[in-house]
């Protein structure tokens, strides 16, 4: 069985660096995660519409190249998780807390 080039072992502590709380980073790489899917569903959403015909044959199906290859690029890109984390531990996500934690 072949293993993922994209899966990467995470060092725990890194995660936790940024807020003090692995489970709180991981809580904020999660909203962002979401946040890019969102992004990505929506690009390929009107992507894809333009594709969108009143009929539907086996003809057309199977001669859509171009709708073909739009969904394999987006299946090719890495997971929102992926960047999402790599976004966190590179600085680049801001977040901030909406009340004062209580003491």
């Amino acid at each position: 069985m072949a293993t993922n080039q994209s899966i990467i072992t995470r060092n725990n502590d890194k995660i936790a660096e940024k807020t003090g709380n692995l489970y709180e980073s991981v809580s904020i790489i999660s909203k962002r995660a979401r946040q890019i899917a969102s992004k990505n569903k929506e690009e390929l959403s009107n992507k894809l519409s333009e594709f969108v015909s009143a009929v539907d044959n086996l003809e057309e199906v199977f001669e859509n190249r171009e709708q073909i290859e739009i969904s394999k690029f987006y299946e090719r890109m890495p997971k929102p998780t992926s960047i999402a984390t790599d976004e966190f531990l590179e600085g680049k996500v801001y977040w901030r807390y909406n009340e004062e934690p209580l003491p």
